[in-house]
């Protein structure tokens, strides 16, 4: 039987936050939230690393790695202190390769950890992100196996795979940031999720890329599902990193289905006192109204300086209220979907709110003209386009997809028959013909619109005998995109003017080849993918 001093020096090691217990050991402090479905997190006390999450009487954290940001901090100094309902532990890295802080948030009966990451500089790895390593849950919500690249053999570098004659890579896993609230691994009856969660815009504030900015959420790989929090990566990447607190953001565990991001109140985080956080006093709103853009596609208005950033959805009146935003001054962006139309500045002030209507400028969607034809929207997206509904999930490579060079298409096919895609070495040189009942007999424009090149790639045309001047290579984006389900880039927009005269009655064709001074093979030689192709006058 134990003695009461054995008794006694135990207890000593358990400290209660009212249900939570936090037992501490050499190695690890091990929370327990004494949830209704049994949850608890054991975390290094050396570095950081979630060593074992239990949920529901069963391990799911992968025995050969721990969790953590990045692949693992290293060392860091970890402690815990408790607040109310909640207990917080702190995990501080000063090194080489991090200089952050990163907390845990857990609250009573509560099967989730509440997760904030405050950066100082960038991670010498040039990415930020939490991984959760995860056995026992081999099935993704929502986009199902996509990700799934267990067995599988290499089809590109070490992220692209072929599984059962289907091509599979962690990237296809990503949904735009705008709508990617929540995303899951699950057992294959679906009785358990393991989720990240975006409760509010603060989740994404200090993310880089903007709302329709995606990255890689969930990847089985066979020992374990990969489930990962991104806060910033150069995967496709428009503008620089933005440092400081990123979150709250939420992983939670659920016995009842899909949890919804909306049903997680995060305000608690503004009475925890945690390092960089900016709470509701120091946030202000803007309202207002957009206008001349087409309520035929989602508005979208965009708020972003330095340090911060915020999006919503506007109504189909363009009726809009911003998220909370840090008091300070703002470029605001209008889309039509994806399409940039139009910029504005707007200051914003802590605990008010400011009145600011927008207003599209851009001549491709507010400029009347007569359209010859046109293959695609402006809505910043290759959506309509062949291959294009398919290239979010697959590999351009994938048998499922249709092939890549149809050669010659009739504008009167619209945008299905075209690709989505020109690649110097698999389809440069395709055709566009369409007939005129009589010669335009005033100068043309052909407008190319497009969403993101790879390698240097531009479109340079010709219209009948007339070809148009070699565009300046674009603003690089330093990464692979079409082939990891990547479209968006800088969204350039390439215009030809066409003499009078070149237009003739009968038939025209386009002929669009892709220039580069790079070169590659297949799918990884210059590129670029298609928002909109017109020809007007």
């Amino acid at each position: 039987m134990p003695s009461f001093k054995l008794l006694t020096a135990l207890s000593a090691c358990v400290a209660h936050v009212l249900g939570i217990t936090v037992s501490t050991s050499t190695a690890a402090y091990t929370v327990d939230t004494e949830s209704s479905y049994p949850f608890t997190v054991a975390i290094s006390r050396t570095s950081c690393d979630v060593t074992s999450l239990n949920y529901y009487g069963t391990e799911y954290q992968y025995s050969g790695t721990g969790s953590h940001i990045a692949s693992g901090l290293g060392t860091a100094t970890v402690s815990y202190t408790t607040s109310g309902n909640y207990v917080i532990v702190k995990c501080v890295a000063d090194s080489d390769d991090f200089d952050l802080t990163h907390y845990m948030v857990f609250a009573d009966g509560s099967s989730s950890i509440y997760m904030g990451t405050y950066t100082v500089a960038e991670p010498s790895i040039g990415e930020l992100r939490y991984i959760f390593r995860l056995t026992g849950l081999t099935e993704a919500y929502p986009n199902g196996n996509v990700s799934y690249t267990a067995g599988g053999t290499s089809v590109e570098a070490s992220d692209v795979y072929l599984v059962d004659g289907e091509t599979r890579s962690k990237f296809y896993s990503s949904d735009r940031f705008i709508d990617d609230s929540v995303y899951c691994a699950t057992t294959t009856d679906a009785s358990i999720h393991a989720c990240f969660l975006r409760p509010n815009s603060q989740a994404t504030e200090k993310s880089s890329g903007g709302p329709f900015f995606r990255d890689i959420d969930l990847n089985y790989g066979g020992d374990y599902h990969s489930v990962t929090y991104y806060m910033n990566s150069n995967h496709a990447q428009t503008e620089s990193y933005r440092q400081g607190f990123h979150g709250p953001y939420v992983f939670s565990m659920s016995r009842s289905g899909v949890p919804k991001a909306t049903d997680y109140d995060v305000s608690f985080f503004d009475h925890l006192g945690l390092t960089g956080y900016t709470g509701a006093s120091g946030r202000g709103y803007v309202k207002g109204t957009a206008s001349g853009v087409s309520s035929d596609f989602p508005i979208v208005v965009h708020w972003y300086n330095d340090d911060f950033q915020g999006w919503v959805y506007a109504s189909s009146s363009g009726a809009f209220t911003s998220p909370a935003l840090v008091a300070g001054s703002y470029t605001m962006a209008l889309y039509q979907d994806e399409f940039l139309a139009a910029t504005a500045t707007v200051a914003v002030t802590a605990a008010a709110t400011a009145t600011a209507n927008i207003a599209a400028t851009n001549a491709a969607v507010t400029d009347t003209r007569t359209t010859v034809f046109q293959l695609g929207d402006y809505d910043g997206q290759p959506t309509g386009f062949l291959n294009a509904a398919d290239q979010l999930r697959m590999h351009p490579s994938d048998t499922r997809m249709a092939d890549w060079n149809p050669g010659t298409v009739a504008s009167s096919a619209g945008a299905a028959a075209f690709p989505m895609a020109i690649f110097v070495d698999v389809n440069n040189g395709q055709k566009i013909t369409f007939s005129l009942s009589s010669a335009v007999t005033s100068a043309a424009t052909l407008r190319i619109a497009t969403t993101l090149a790879y390698a240097g790639g531009r479109p340079q045309a010709t219209v009948n005998s007339y070809s148009c001047s070699a565009p300046a290579a674009p603003t690089a984006v330093d990464s692979r995109g079409v082939t990891r389900g990547a479209y968006r880039g800088r969204g350039d927009v390439y215009d030809c003017t066409i003499p009078s005269g070149t237009l003739v009655s009968g038939t025209n064709t386009v002929t669009i080849n892709v220039i580069s001074g790079s070169s590659g093979d297949e799918y990884l030689s210059p590129n670029v993918i298609f928002d909109a192709i017109e020809v007007f006058y």
